[in-house]
């Protein structure tokens, strides 16, 4: 079970992630809301412990524009505001369980298993268009022109990001963060052998996987 912990308190997000990894779950961090949810945005997760205090994005924005995507990963949120409307506020955002700053580890962990108990629902993440281009996120297949191209889950995630982000540069450091995670023992080599695989498979119809030189790649349309 993979799990992302959003949580801006650097030595309370570090100790939860020691005792998360400790009971066998995988687990990345995110220290800021913007990044938090770039991470969610990618599917990739069982279920996410989410702050409400974030800076760069507040959770109840987060969480909002997360399920307004249809994204209904279970989600765990943490907050040090323990009013009934807070709560409730909390809930309607679309928040799974709540937590009131400070608690037990017994009782986070209590949640999280409980959270993971509940019957799986399928993330409903949109297919993606640049160009002649489209992507499947969700059976790791592009087309084009009517073409279907089966990615791996590593090149799908990969694609995914640089869609997401076309016509902006993406350093190696924000791949390795997004498609591998960020407690992951990989290195720079991984990042440029999959731009191989991937530009090998898409071809030059109509996008091109351009190396920005000693910062990283930007996905172009291209007549």
């Amino acid at each position: 079970m993979r799990l992302l912990l959003i949580e801006d308190e650097e030595r309370l997000a570090e100790a939860l992630a020691f005792i998360l990894k400790k009971q066998n779950y995988g687990i990345d961090v995110a220290y800021d809301g913007n990044t938090g949810q770039g991470l969610a945005e990618s599917g990739a997760y069982d279920l996410i412990i989410l702050d409400r205090m974030l800076p760069g994005k507040e959770g109840i924005t987060l969480l909002k524009e997360l399920r307004g995507q249809r994204i209904t990963t279970p989600v765990l949120m943490l907050t040090a505001k323990d009013s009934i409307h807070d709560r409730v506020q909390g809930l309607d955002a679309g928040a799974d369980d709540y937590l009131i700053k400070p608690f037990a580890t017994e009782e986070l962990l209590a949640r999280v298993r409980a959270l993971a108990r509940r019957p799986s629902q399928l993330v409903e993440v949109e297919n993606l268009r640049v160009g002649r281009l489209c992507l499947d996120p969700q059976l790791c297949e592009a087309n084009i022109d009517g073409e279907v191209i089966k990615l791996t889950l590593k090149e799908s995630q990969l694609l995914e990001l640089l869609i997401r982000n076309a016509g902006k540069v993406i350093t190696k450091e924000q791949i390795l963060d997004r498609v591998w995670g960020l407690d992951a023992d990989v290195e720079f080599g991984n990042v440029e052998i999959y731009i191989h695989y991937l530009r090998k498979k898409l071809g030059f119809q109509g996008i091109k996987i351009e190396t920005i030189r000693g910062i990283g790649y930007c996905l172009r349309e291209i007549d």
